[in-house]
């Protein structure tokens, strides 16, 4: 099973940069706030007890930037191997902070770094199984003048004009902090920052006029109505996102049965056969990245 991540040297990992998970603030906390939203499970109502001879559910946690894709891909494994798969997709900060308070899950799919913690606490079960990858991707506004962006120069031009400028709670959004502050523009843009709030897309607040310039992974903004991606950022700007999956249940005697499927299930997302619909959703197999 693959379980070491690409090398990106174009890229800026994000991992390496994301603080540890602290309480989601009421507002954001650098100037602007976001609108509040409470996400739902991608797949069904929660579990209930099996029928007698039924194969038990296999249970997920994942952060928003995987929902779509672990939703069609996990249907599609639940139609072969004949097991339900009940993955619930949340915020990553409210995800990790669930796992680390002692939740139970079968699979646990959040950013690399996230990951990284929860197995140094022992709230999962390695080893560390890095799935799917996603580079940052920026957007205005539908209708709005799109910015050149093509140049680390008109990229900083873009963002010193924009009025409002949107960023996830997530380690893109940490990495991209992290640019503004080495590039030495933190203090200019500092009061035009609108951090969307845990589980809400930066999308939305684009959409919605909330901000005029918003960044985060490419699988969040693809297909979002109202808005306008523009081209990649400069090399000089790429960060990347590495998401990655590790068991639960730890320290406990189990059933081996969602183990085995959970095994299955990683082994059916990281496969060729799942690489086209990575792909259609912004992503992209860290096997063949």
């Amino acid at each position: 099973m693959h379980t070491a991540g690409p090398r990106h040297n174009a890229h800026m990992p994000t991992d390496a940069r994301a603080p540890a998970p602290t309480e989601a603030p009421a507002t954001a906390p650098i100037a602007g706030q976001a609108m509040a939203s409470t996400a739902s499970p991608v797949a069904g109502p929660a579990p209930s007890a099996p029928a007698a001879g039924a194969a038990p559910a296999l249970r997920g946690i994942s952060s928003m930037a995987t929902r779509h894709i672990l939703a069609e891909l996990g249907a599609l494994w639940s139609a072969c191997s004949g097991v339900p798969v009940q993955i619930e997709s949340v915020g990553g900060v409210d995800a990790e902070r669930r796992v680390a308070a002692g939740e139970r899950f079968d699979l646990v799919f959040l950013a690399r770094d996230a990951i990284d913690r929860l197995l140094a606490q022992g709230r999962v079960t390695g080893p560390r199984v890095d799935v799917f990858s996603a580079d940052m991707v920026a957007a205005v506004p539908a209708g709005a003048p799109a910015p050149r962006i093509d140049t680390l120069e008109a990229l900083q031009r873009a963002l010193l004009a924009a009025e409002r400028i949107g960023y996830s709670t997530g380690p893109s959004g940490t990495a991209l902090l992290a640019l503004f502050d080495r590039w030495g523009l933190m203090e200019r843009l500092r009061d035009r920052l609108v951090q969307a709030r845990a589980g809400v897309p930066v999308a939305q607040l684009v959409a919605q006029g909330a901000v005029r310039l918003g960044f985060q992974q490419r699988s969040e903004m693809l297909g979002a109505p109202g808005i306008v991606l523009l081209p990649p950022l400069p090399a000089e700007a790429a960060i990347r996102t590495v998401f990655s999956a590790a068991y639960g249940h730890v320290g406990e005697e189990n059933d081996p049965a969602p183990a085995s499927s959970g095994a299955s299930l990683l082994s059916f997302l990281m496969s060729e056969e799942a690489d086209p619909i990575i792909r259609r959703h912004g992503m992209a197999r860290v096997a063949s990245s």
